[in-house]
């Protein structure tokens, strides 16, 4: 059976060799009779494949009695094709999606007839001609002329079982798009959905701008930056890791209402959910706290929904989210629905890790009873919040952007948002104290050179600085726009969102 399976792909090998040939043959053919499709540097298209069809269709009784012929010209990838005799049937694929073509020798003429026959599936060629139902009920294209645009030389995959490798589809995109175009949808959705979220901040009275991607420093925060060198400084600059700090100095500035959707770069794992380079976006409005970011997100969400699926109630992975109904828990309120620990029954710090213990979560020997809480939530509750869940006030401790809650200092002014157990956002009433900030940024670089002594993290004293020339009380939110692309077009990967995700080389053959 292994002989059998060798022989086959042996095969596969010759038969495939023997059609690159036979395609550059045909290319040398055309140049040397003065034909190369390269040359072509336009093709008038008039309409696209499938508004061709919905306006013969919506014209089609007039057009009967009055005897009236609507004239196209599409241009698009030929995608099949049937030969019989002196005519043909074939099919070209546009951006919208399919119609067939009507050819024939009477219309095209000897010459022009023969050199189509000779076209090879996935050739790019443009037709020029009259919309007319077949006997068979399909409306296509009778073609008056047919003009070779760009020569295939590769044959599409079909030939050769289709392509299906996951690996093969996210290195050669542009493959996958041709022969899975249902592929598209995803990325048609994923332009609709930034349209929406740019029209919804932008009736807030938002302003979207841009921010540097090329920072000087390396910040404190626990994600690993890419590292490049700038020749004519002569100093390290870092791929930025946020956008965060960049924006809340433009509030500083009187920039009231602010967001950017920019592209993020971490050096870090990759799975599912993770890409070295993802988009977020991250906005900020002043003289509003956190509870009227979680009141945007809300009503964001529920308007993406319908938009995009047609209604709150949104399936992913066969599991059924209702976008329409929020849980609010506090992170408290939470550990102890799902794990039965009170945080308000806690003594001390002490007492915090006995219970961590009782409940089998590894805690540090000095763990606060804050960092505790941490442990304990990722442990008990983030697995079990499936429908859309609020949870807010974060321990200070993991917090060093948000203001410190009035009530209660050993909390901040924090939510994150969890949609099928995974975590979709974040959000501050933002830390406007430039000495509480100082104080935790420096206490954050010193923890981080602790861990990695190689690390050149340092604080950002001028984003300080401009701290002191004073910030209103602001919101702020930052979000992932390739999970959310995910959720809404049913995605199980975020490969499946990015057009191009990042890939290691293939080793040279």
């Amino acid at each position: 059976m292994q002989e059998n399976n060798n022989q086959n792909v042996v095969n596969e090998e010759v038969e495939l060799s023997e059609i690159l040939q036979i395609r550059r043959d045909k290319l040398t053919a055309l140049q040397e009779a003065g034909a190369d499709p390269f040359e072509i540097t336009k093709f008038d298209v008039s309409t696209l494949s499938q508004d061709a069809i919905k306006t013969f269709e919506s014209r089609e009784a007039e057009l009967a009695e009055s005897g009236e012929k609507i004239v196209v010209s599409v241009g698009g990838r030929m995608m099949s094709r049937r030969i019989m005799g002196k005519a043909s049937f074939a099919h070209l694929m546009d951006e919208q999606g399919q119609i067939q073509l009507y050819v024939s020798r009477n219309d095209l003429g000897d010459d022009d007839y023969a050199s189509f026959k000779k076209w090879d599936i996935g050739d790019v060629i443009g037709v020029e001609g009259v919309l007319f139902r077949t006997r068979t009920g399909e409306v296509s294209i009778h073609v008056k002329k047919a003009t070779l645009l760009a020569k295939s030389l590769l044959p599409l995959p079909e030939k050769f079982h289709g392509l299906k490798d996951l690996e093969t589809r996210y290195r050669q995109r542009y493959v996958d798009l041709i022969v899975n175009p249902e592929v598209k949808d995803t990325f048609y959705k994923r332009s609709q959905i930034l349209k929406e979220i740019r029209a919804y901040l932008d009736g807030k009275g938002f302003l979207e701008v841009d921010t540097p991607i090329l920072v000087p420093l390396e910040i404190g925060a626990s994600a690993r930056p890419f590292v490049t060198h700038h020749n004519t400084l002569d100093m390290d600059m870092y791929l930025r890791i946020e956008t965060e700090l960049y924006l809340k100095r433009l509030i500083v500035g009187g920039m009231h209402r602010v967001y950017e959707v920019g592209r993020i770069f971490r050096n870090e794992g990759m799975d599912t959910k993770h890409n070295p380079e993802f988009t977020t976006i991250e906005l900020y409005q002043a003289f509003t706290d956190y509870k009227g970011m979680m009141d945007l997100v809300e009503e964001l969400y529920k308007l993406l929904a319908v938009k995009i699926c047609g209604s709150e109630k949104i399936t992913y992975q066969g599991i059924e989210i209702d976008m329409g109904k929020w849980e609010r828990l506090t992170m408290a309120e939470a550990v102890k629905k799902y794990s039965g620990a009170d945080y308000y029954a806690w003594a001390d710090d002490a007492d915090a890790r006995r219970v961590a213990k009782e409940l089998h979560v590894e805690v540090s020997d000095d763990a606060t009873k804050g960092r505790v809480l941490i442990e304990l939530f990722d442990a008990y509750v983030e697995e079990n919040l499936i429908q859309p869940t609020f949870i807010y006030d974060y321990p200070v401790e993991n917090s060093p952007l948000a203001k410190r809650k009035p009530t209660e200092p050993a909390f901040t002014e924090r939510f994150e948002y969890f949609i099928n157990a995974t975590e979709f956002g974040n959000a501050f009433s933002e830390l406007n104290d430039p000495i509480d900030q100082k104080e935790r940024f420096e206490k954050q670089v010193a923890q981080k050179l602790a861990e990695e002594p190689n690390s050149k993290a340092e604080v950002d004293y001028d984003y300080v600085t401009a701290l002191e020339y004073g910030m209103p009380p602001t919101g702020g939110l930052g979000f992932g726009i390739d999970r959310l692309v995910m959720l809404l077009t049913d995605s199980a990967s975020i490969r499946d969102v990015l057009l191009f995700p990042t890939m290691k080389p293939l080793a040279d053959n």
